[in-house]
């Protein structure tokens, strides 16, 4: 009943506990929505559930016990059951679940996280087997709907960013129950063409059942098993496609795709032109640095002057020369001073020196005769004297 009037004004407490009180007569009920934000404390969970269509959202609290055998995480689509509780202090409306059910993407987001889980765990996502794109890949791999904007959007930003951009294109269906094999099909084409140096599939979002193909098991494996760097670029950020997690690279749309899958021409010209300005600085340094050397070494006597060192030079020789025919004249002097005292003795000591002092050699038949007892009367002699020899005839001995 309302019993309040301008004369009998109702306080702002009488407000919050009448709406505590009708909000309590409401009992347990169930409602729907969207998990957006999960916290886990000692025996409770807290989070926010969101209204799947306006934006309205509840405090909840869950305690554990209503989580057995439920991984609760952002993104799910639950069914609560429980009592509002409104906080008349606060003024703050909370729900206190007392069971939780998963529904519709609910179900279907918790299959996802089981298979996230398990590739995860055979290390499909790590980071070390992630390979590099190439710089500016003369072949551009493209999958995509047939005619589609995200097939446009990655052409036409790829090309104003690189005019040399070539792409490969395979259409494929990328929705629907064809989808995940006709992409693969796509894959496995473009991948074994060796011109093909990185591979984009695109599609431009849509609802978590719109992108169901692009976290396909089989799909996801050979994204892994490809040799070909490879781009996702799905462009839808609440739900990633498992896609997103195995590619070695993620672009959040597929306009970020063309922008990721080549450099830009005009940054890369101002790089070169800087590059190249470096490079004429450095060598005009270069030349100016050695300029400055060969002008010092130009300045030394040596080359100023070139005649001056054959002149320095020509002075230390001749005294060298005069130096080396005064020692070559005293040891030449020394020499024929020293060769005449040796031929003196020399003829001292010879034979011909004693015949020059009058003495001479008798032989008979070349013998030397040194006894007159081996002589006989008329034998034949030579006898040898200073200025020759002559012969003589033994005419008698001396007894």
């Amino acid at each position: 009943m309302n019993d309040s009037s301008p004369e009998m004004p109702w306080s702002v407490r009488q407000v919050s506990v009448k709406l505590r009180d009708y909000i309590a007569r409401l009992g347990s009920i169930w409602i729907e929505g969207q998990v957006v934000q999960i916290n886990r404390r000692t025996g409770m969970a807290f989070g926010v559930l969101r209204d799947l269509e306006e934006n309205v959202a509840l405090d909840i609290s869950v305690p554990f016990a209503a989580l057995t055998g439920l991984e609760l995480s952002p993104g799910m689509r639950v069914v609560v059951n429980g009592k509002v509780e409104f906080w008349s202090k606060q003024g703050r409306l909370s729900f206190k679940v007392r069971e939780i059910r998963l529904a519709g993407a609910g179900q279907l987001l918790a299959r996802l996280e089981e298979l996230k889980r398990k590739l995860a765990a055979e290390g499909l996502f790590d980071q070390r087997r992630k390979r590099p794109l190439p710089f500016a890949p003369a072949l551009i791999g493209l999958i995509a709907g047939r005619d589609s904007h995200a097939e446009h959007d990655v052409v036409e930003v790829a090309t104003r960013r690189w005019p040399a951009a070539r792409f490969a294109i395979r259409s494929a269906t990328v929705q629907g129950p064809l989808a995940a094999s006709q992409v693969m099909a796509a894959l496995a084409e473009l991948d074994a063409d060796a011109r093909v140096e990185v591979i984009v599939i695109a599609r431009g979002g849509g609802s978590l059942e719109d992108l169901l193909p692009f976290s396909d098991e089989a799909l996801i494996r050979a994204v892994a098993a490809a040799r070909t760097p490879v781009i996702s670029a799905i462009g839808h950020e609440p739900d990633s496609p498992i896609l997103d997690l195995v590619a070695d690279f993620r672009a959040a749309t597929p306009t970020d795709a063309g922008k990721r899958v080549v450099p830009d021409h005009t940054q890369e010209g101002e790089l070169v032109a800087g590059a190249l300005g470096g490079l004429r600085r450095a060598m005009s340094g270069l030349v100016e640095r050695e300029s400055e050397r060969l002008a010092a070494v130009l300045t030394r006597p040596a080359l100023a002057d070139p005649a001056w060192i054959v002149a320095n030079r020509q002075a230390e020789v001749a005294a060298l020369i005069a130096d080396g025919g005064r020692g070559i004249g005293g040891r030449v002097e020394r020499g024929e001073a020293d060769l005449a005292t040796w031929r003196a003795r020399l003829v001292g000591l010879s034979p011909q020196g004693t015949l020059d002092r009058g003495y001479a050699l008798v032989t008979r038949q070349g013998a030397l005769v040194t006894d007159p007892a081996a002589l006989s009367d008329a034998d034949l002699l030579a006898v040898r004297v200073a200025r020759g020899k002559f012969g003589a005839r033994v005419v008698g001995l001396d007894s």
